[in-house]
């Protein structure tokens, strides 16, 4: 049988295995049209809010995951020091109106004699692709085994992880996988600094200087538009960035569905950027034109 409700949230399920989640999916798909899915590695912040209240605001019932997965972290990255608060997590996604978290152990995701990944290619093969090998292969399995515990009609992605959303939908497409992805803009603090759960690992100093990546692309995007030299303008914006003490992993201006690199302003065109700020990588796009 299900364990009950946790005591502190009386209005929220909170399902750790499998056999829970069955059982609250199924109960909620009784009274609604639709089952909505946000996927997160919890550490929740205000663009983790805009998804599940994108959800929420569809009028399904919505389930927001919270897996810290292993399979996406490479052997260099410090797979502890992602940042979690759970009971801040489930507070949060009660004030939001989730209906369901959905928070299995690894045991649960990889049980042992596990033999099968999925190795996505096409918008994957690039840019976080080449820099984190295996990533995509992670967030792609963890993503698919989610869809399928889950079997949500409709999953909500951010905007900020770009070139991840594209390789969601190209997944969906490409097995034929019964649900929609919706992608969510970024959400931004006041100075620009796209939201992200690494924010906090930054320094005063960093934090100050953080902003630029994103006024960088702004001012490279606009310039772009109007006519400008897509490779002087990126040349520039690297190397001003590099000047105020980023290290530039890419700065590019691709097609947005398919991450190909383009070398001109296109109705698609988008500009994404990977830059590390002391030991913190910050991630942004935004679209041109």
């Amino acid at each position: 049988m299900p364990a009950p409700r946790d005591s502190y949230n009386p209005d929220m399920h909170v399902a750790r295995t499998l056999p829970e989640l069955t059982h609250y999916c199924a109960r909620l798909r009784e009274g609604r049209t639709a089952l909505a899915l946000v996927p997160t590695m919890g550490a929740l912040h205000a663009g983790h809010r805009a998804l599940v209240d994108a959800a929420v605001g569809t009028g399904a019932a919505t389930v927001t995951s919270i897996f810290v997965n292993p399979l996406q972290f490479a052997p260099t990255e410090d797979l502890s020091r992602y940042p979690r608060d759970e009971a801040g997590d489930l507070a949060t996604l009660d004030a939001c109106g989730c209906d369901l978290v959905w928070m299995p152990d690894v045991a649960t995701m990889y049980p042992p004699g596990g033999a099968t990944t999925v190795d996505p290619s096409g918008p994957a093969e690039r840019w976080e692709g080449s820099h984190r090998p295996g990533h995509f292969r992670g967030m792609a399995t963890v993503v698919a085994k989610l869809f399928g515990q889950v079997r949500p009609d409709v999953a909500f992605f951010g905007e900020k992880d770009w070139q991840q959303l594209q390789v969601v939908t190209r997944m969906v497409a490409d097995l034929h996988l019964p649900l929609r992805i919706v992608g969510v803009p970024t959400v931004r603090e006041a100075d620009g600094l796209a939201l992200s759960s690494r924010n906090r690992f930054l320094s005063e100093a960093e934090r100050r200087r953080a902003p630029n990546l994103y006024q960088a692309l702004a001012r490279t995007a606009q310039a772009i538009a109007a006519g400008g030299s897509a490779a002087e303008l990126l040349h520039a914006a690297r190397a001003a960035l590099a000047v105020d003490g980023f290290g530039v992993d890419y700065l590019a201006l691709v097609d947005g569905p398919t991450l190909e690199p383009i070398a001109t302003a296109q109705p698609r065109a988008r500009l994404i950027a990977a830059a590390r700020l002391g030991t913190v990588r910050l991630l942004d796009n935004i679209p041109v034109g």
